[in-house]
């Protein structure tokens, strides 16, 4: 199992990455963990415009669903014709959400591109690999999810605070893509972001393998943010996401 960071900025595209997306590639099967802010161009540099075989959205916030806009004409005006459809599957609303966000009517919405499908709680096969959702805290419908393939297993985190949802996700994986959007001060909002320093706590909890730290804000220090996980005492190896990092699993 490959996985690529496409983007890792937290909230808003930075000068040096779009938004949350994520490629994990296994057994010919290309994944999409999020499509947000700014993907889309940088996805082209790693994989075909057209080899996408299925999309995952943790929650429909911009930064993580709004560059599938860009990506439904691209598919469905394609010079050689409406490309076939793909799965993408978001929580609940999610064709609407999109149809709105391009101003198209609900019916068909962006429907001749993609199949849309209804996330829930629990574990489904996408192609070759074996995927667990669960819902995290967040202020609107969101999901974690713990991807696996032949033995290897990456947990991804999505937009969460604190959440007990997390451990069981990232329980034993080789991988855990953790956000840290905050860093420690007083009065942080509950239930919106995690700081570094809570990803390291629950990257030790979890008994993850690695911890890479994602939706990285661009006004924070990363220096500091990568202080901040490593006091947590999580003893495993600790790194920021970088757009165009690969991790072969």
């Amino acid at each position: 199992m490959r996985i690529t960071v496409i983007g890792c900025s937290g909230s808003f595209p930075g000068p040096d990455s779009p938004a949350s997306c994520y490629l994990v590639q296994a057994g010919g099967f290309a994944l999409l963990l999020d499509l947000g802010s700014g993907a889309l161009g940088a996805l082209q540099n790693h994989i075909g415009l057209y080899d996408i075989d299925a999309i995952l959205f943790t929650h429909l916030h911009a930064d993580h669903c709004l560059d599938l806009c860009g990506y439904w004409v691209a598919r469905k005006y394609a010079p050689d014709g409406l490309k076939p459809r793909i799965p993408v599957y978001g929580p609940g609303g999610v064709a609407e959400r999109m149809a709105r966000a391009y101003d198209l009517d609900p019916e068909p919405g962006m429907s001749e591109a993609f199949d849309f499908r209804t996330l829930a709680p629990g574990t489904f096969d996408v192609g070759p690999f074996t995927v667990t959702a669960a819902t995290v805290n967040h202020p609107v419908e969101a999901y974690g999810f713990r991807v696996e393939h032949e033995g290897a297993a990456l947990a991804y985190t999505g937009d969460t605070g604190e959440c007990e949802a997390l451990v069981d996700l990232a329980r034993g994986v080789d991988l855990l893509l953790a956000e840290a959007s905050f860093v420690e001060r007083e009065g942080l909002p509950d239930d919106l972001h995690l700081t570094a320093r809570q990803a390291g706590v629950y990257a030790t909890r979890a008994d993850a393998g690695r911890l890479v730290l994602t939706h990285l804000v661009p006004w924070n220090d990363p220096g500091h943010t990568l202080a901040e996980a490593k006091s947590s005492g999580y003893r495993g190896h600790i790194e920021l996401a970088s757009q165009g990092a690969v991790y072969d699993l």
